[in-house]
């Protein structure tokens, strides 16, 4: 098993993981339960942990895939624009997540406060992250691109199909 297939192997796991750790941390503060929370804060920082490998072999998937017929550079380069704001987001939901893991463990009376911004912090990463793996979807699935334009750029062998009017040209008979 290359890089490549660690990285679509393992890339869905950062933004399944940041959304169930997410709904876990808003249950727990919803309830006012700290072992739900806790339990919460460490999926997001095994999530953050996990987004490494992820994140390090995106370039060798990169090298994989740029000379691939179909393949977009625009869509992978920003993808991969994307996913470097994206890791250090993600760097500081699993900071922010340590933090309040440490801040429930000594009842600090900021705890509740900072289990709210690492919820906050979570949401905005799974965004993110969804976006990114919207993009690195659209890098060879051309059917969920939202501008078909791409679709055959790097493809010489391809052949743009025109749109053709038949109707245009049933009137010219009917003019005769």
């Amino acid at each position: 098993m290359d890089a490549t297939h660690i990285h679509l192997a393992i890339t869905h796991f950062p933004i399944v993981g940041t959304i169930i750790g997410a709904g876990i941390l808003a249950y727990g503060l919803y309830t006012e339960n700290e072992s739900i929370n806790k339990v919460a804060l460490v999926t997001l920082i095994l999530m953050a942990l996990l987004t490494i490998p992820v994140f390090l072999t995106g370039e060798s998937a990169e090298e994989t895939v740029e000379h691939l017929a179909g393949v977009s550079e625009n869509i992978v380069e920003e993808h991969e624009e994307l996913a470097e704001k994206a890791i250090w987001l993600m760097g500081a939901l699993g900071v922010l997540s340590l933090i309040s893991f440490y801040a429930i463990s000594k009842k600090l009376s900021i705890s509740k406060r900072l289990v709210l911004l690492t919820l906050i912090t979570a949401l905005a990463s799974f965004g993110l992250f969804a976006k990114v793996g919207n993009l690195g979807g659209q890098i060879r699935h051309s059917e969920i691109r939202k501008n078909n334009d791409f679709q055959n750029e790097g493809n010489p062998n391809s052949t743009i199909e025109k749109e053709h009017d038949d109707d245009e040209d049933d009137d010219d008979d009917d003019d005769d």
